[in-house]
């Protein structure tokens, strides 16, 4: 097994020490481990499909920063069919429905994967051969 170095901010290690403690990890190299896997899991899944699909995305991303999420969405304008969205505490989320070809939609959650305001991305395939997947 290979050894990777990562930096993190004290806050995100504090939160994720919590997390390893709240999930019953033994260590952190378990627990990003799993974490890595599901990510590879996530890809693969996005990277499978084929011509015209129907997903169904949950984004949630810091309120303050609702209008970088607006802007990244707005590309995709044509794609996204339906939008819910709901704020609380500090915290928004949208539901979206996505028609589109499998291209646009591993941009739209590669877009969304990347943006630092976004805190988590999950999504759902509809119709035959669909594989839910959470993150």
């Amino acid at each position: 097994m290979e050894i990777i170095s990562i930096s993190l901010d004290g806050e995100t290690l504090k939160e994720l020490n919590e997390i390893q403690s709240s999930l019953g990890f033994t260590s952190r190299s378990k627990m990003l481990r799993s974490t890595i896997d599901y990510l590879l899991t996530e890809y693969r899944i996005l990277d499978t499909i084929k011509g015209e699909r129907e997903v169904i995305f949950v984004v949630t991303y810091k309120e303050p920063e609702k209008d970088h999420v607006s802007d990244i969405l707005h590309e995709f304008k044509d794609a996204i069919t339906m939008t819910i969205h709901q704020h609380r505490r500090a915290l928004g989320v949208d539901i979206l429905n996505v028609d589109a070809d499998a291209g646009t939609i591993r941009r739209l959650f590669s877009a969304l994967k990347r943006s630092k305001c976004v805190r988590s991305i999950n999504f759902s395939l509809v119709g035959a051969g669909s594989a839910p997947s959470t993150l």
